[in-house]
């Protein structure tokens, strides 16, 4: 299975009502991630590189600007003179909302900012228009593509942007579906990189964490033969542990308990790798009582209850 498509496979079809925000993860100046009512911010289509998933609340100046502005008004806002921080407020509220398309809209009429604030959440923006179901493969490609650059526009803006950082990683891994496996697994190690500063930059981010937890689970269950590719195009190819990803999982549900429902399975099953078949119980049944809000939500739950009735049929 090709790598990007096996580390983002546990995300999110698109954006819908979900798990609160991570804590200490508001999007405002600085931010990354979905709002309240929001699924963590990296959505995708469940067959292909997917993530992340957080945003605060949009002011009340701002949510009644939106409410007397038409969207053509919206759209053109540049030719009224908004300030950056109006557009930002604006952008947050449109992807609170899931309006992806008038989103992407809003932003690209910016496309040329040199804000870091502003480009990051275009990639995001890109990135979500690309995982649509009606964007054909074609405009799939060029989407992808399109989101890289603006993500590494942003953190050559910003190198100190949490969020940037954090683009970058999940936008290098789309486009690894497109240039082979060589530069999938060379990209692995960037994209590690990208996610630590994140981490490092924003140690309340949840989203970031968890999606480092995923990177390590990948590498720990590599098949053979992917890991004699690996070893046969690098001297030193990724890899990584259960144990380790556990601490990432982990981790992330400190800092914001409860907040993803696919964080909860990801810890029932590295503890039934590491067969801890208490714990692996424990969380597994936590990932299938979890409230569903979206369809992954619901997916999780089938995979959580797959799982324990395997499980319990074997104890």
């Amino acid at each position: 299975m090709a790598l990007a498509a096996r580390l983002w496979r546990f995300l999110p079809a698109r954006r819908a009502p979900g798990p609160r925000p991570s804590a200490g993860a508001a999007g405002g100046r600085g931010g990354g991630g979905p709002g309240p009512g929001r699924g963590p911010e990296v959505m995708g289509n469940p067959g292909a590189f997917q993530r992340s998933l957080m945003f605060s609340a949009l002011s009340y100046l701002g949510f009644e600007t939106y409410q007397l502005l038409s969207p053509a008004a919206v759209v053109h806002a540049a030719a009224k003179g908004f300030r950056v921080e109006e557009i930002l407020q604006q952008a947050d509220y449109l992807y609170e909302s899931g309006e992806t398309e008038k989103l992407y809209q809003l932003l690209t009429e910016y496309k040329e900012s040199e804000d870091a604030e502003l480009l990051w959440r275009l990639a995001r923006a890109s990135r979500d228009l690309a995982q649509l179901g009606g964007t054909s493969a074609a405009e799939k490609k060029a989407l992808v593509y399109e989101a890289l650059g603006y993500a590494q526009r942003a953190l050559e803006k910003d190198h100190a942007s949490s969020a940037a950082h954090k683009w970058c990683a999940i936008c290098i891994s789309d486009v690894g579906d497109y240039e082979g496996i060589k530069a999938k697994i060379a990209n692995a190690y960037v994209i590690k990189e990208h996610f630590e500063k994140a981490i490092e930059l924003n140690p309340k981010d949840a989203t970031s964490i968890h999606l480092m937890g995923i990177w390590c689970y990948t590498f720990a269950e590599m098949p053979w033969y992917q890991r004699r590719i690996a070893n046969m195009l690098f001297a030193a190819p990724p890899s990584s542990t259960y144990e380790e990803a556990l601490r990432y999982f982990q981790k992330a549900e400190q800092v914001d308990p409860n907040f993803y429902s696919k964080n909860l399975l990801l810890l029932g099953k590295t503890y039934l790798k590491l067969q801890n078949k208490k714990l692996a119980a424990f969380w597994l049944l936590k990932a299938k009582d979890y409230p569903a809000r979206t369809e992954e939500d619901k997916q999780t739950q089938r995979e959580a209850a797959q799982l324990l009735t395997e499980f319990n049929s074997r104890n």
